[in-house]
């Protein structure tokens, strides 16, 4: 007991800066976290999955974009889908010299550290953020994260549409400038967010949706998803977190967790986040579409849960101090996948009706007028599409940026 309160007084008689010097804070004691980049987490399907056993004793190098620069940053690894511990040997960051390559440069080159040691491990379910790392990086440049994957966990924790590539190599290769025998692959496993501390940017977006948001129809490196030109068009200030799956639901799992379900880890678990954007449905309609057996009593349940869905979401924001913008659903008609009649184009007009005039959004993004063929407003615009009558091409993506008004986010 004597030695306690001797070691209290010890404490308390330290003057400030030796105590600050035994325990820096990373923060500056003003800036606070904020998401700067993440992706989605799935367990992947066979075709997007890594072949068995490429993930013992291996380097994956990932490329990612942040939108927002801060003073110090971190990184957060993923085991959500994994059903045994992940082990972490070691990690680091770096500037890529060319999103193209698994090339870094190598005077960038910072060691990662989690609490201290050199590597962790992550329990099935779990998530892990390194130390905090000081970063001279500015906003939208291109970083290389190396980890070194002791063991394959089991299940594979990914965002297979990564429209980026992948570099895996055997061995503890997480320093090496560059990766010479690596298997090349364009998803990413295991990296779920970068967060920075920031005092310039203010509070982030992150837009919740499918492939349209995932970046189905952009260009692979070439970062022109809708959300990466709404990124730019905000220039640092603040950050946009594409938070879309490819083929997700609101309603049902598909391919990823429906929304509702990850909307806790996805959104309201990221850090310096006001306003969340809403973009999801036409995969609900879509899968509808393809049960040709489908009543009118159908459809029109349909439309009450979907549109409840949305107020839950509004409501479980709002709890957490973000605003909810609700975009309106892209035309589809013509889409050969979903084959979709004039019921399901009922279905997406009385949702779109219900987010432009329920007053439940904090504010509705005009996407669909934007979008649609001036012709055929129930298709999308030729100019906008890949050829599927589904996904925008770049062009359309940049249109629907364009079509968000900044203002929301002062």
């Amino acid at each position: 007991m004597r030695t306690a309160i001797s070691l209290l007084a010890l404490a308390l008689a330290m003057p400030p800066a030796a105590a600050a010097a035994k325990s820096p804070d990373p923060q500056g004691a003003t800036c606070p976290w904020k998401a700067a980049w993440a992706s989605s987490q799935m367990l992947p399907d066979v075709a997007n999955a890594l072949p068995a056993g490429a993930l013992d004793n291996a380097t994956l190098r990932q490329i990612v974009r942040p939108s927002i620069a801060g003073s110090y940053l971190r990184v957060r690894l993923s085991n959500v889908f994994g059903t045994t511990p992940l082990r972490i040997g070691g990690a680091t960051l770096a500037r890529s010299t060319n999103n193209a390559s698994g090339d870094i440069d190598a005077a960038t080159l910072r060691t990662l550290s989690f609490g201290g040691a050199a590597g962790a491990i992550i329990p099935p379910g779990g998530e892990w953020l390194s130390d905090p790392v000081a970063w001279s990086g500015g906003a939208f440049q291109d970083l290389a994260i190396s980890v070194h994957v002791l063991a394959e966990p089991g299940g594979q924790t990914s965002h297979p549409g990564s429209r980026a590539t992948s570099y895996v190599v055997r061995g503890d290769a997480a320093r090496a400038p560059m990766l010479a025998g690596a298997t090349a692959v364009d998803h990413w496993y295991l990296l779920s967010g970068i967060e920075v501390t920031s005092c310039k940017a203010r509070d982030g977006v992150v837009v919740l949706g499918d492939s349209i948001t995932d970046g189905r129809g952009s260009t692979t490196n070439g970062n022109d998803r809708w959300t990466d030109f709404l990124a730019r068009r905000l220039d640092g200030r603040a950050a946009v977190i594409n938070q879309g799956i490819g083929g997700n639901r609101v309603l049902l799992d598909g391919l990823g967790p429906n929304a509702l379900a990850r909307l806790d880890r996805d959104v309201l678990a990221q850090p310096g986040i006001r306003h969340l954007i809403v973009l999801e449905g036409i995969n609900d309609i879509g899968t509808l579409a393809r049960q040709k057996t489908a009543t009118a009593a159908d459809h029109a349940s349909l439309v009450d849960q979907i549109t409840g869905a949305y107020a839950q979401i509004i409501a479980r924001a709002h709890a957490r101090g973000i605003k909810v913008h609700g975009a309106t659903i892209l035309p589809f008609m013509g889409n050969t996948f979903y084959d979709p009649d004039a019921a399901s184009e009922a279905d997406r007009q009385a949702i779109n009706a219900w987010i432009r005039s329920s007053g439940a959004f904090d504010s509705v993004i005009e996407l669909d007028a934007v979008m649609r063929d001036p012709a055929r407003p129930a298709h999308l615009n030729p100019a906008f599409d890949i050829g599927d009558g589904l996904h925008p091409n770049p062009a359309g993506f940049r249109a629907m940026a364009d079509a968000v008004p900044l203002s929301l986010f002062d």
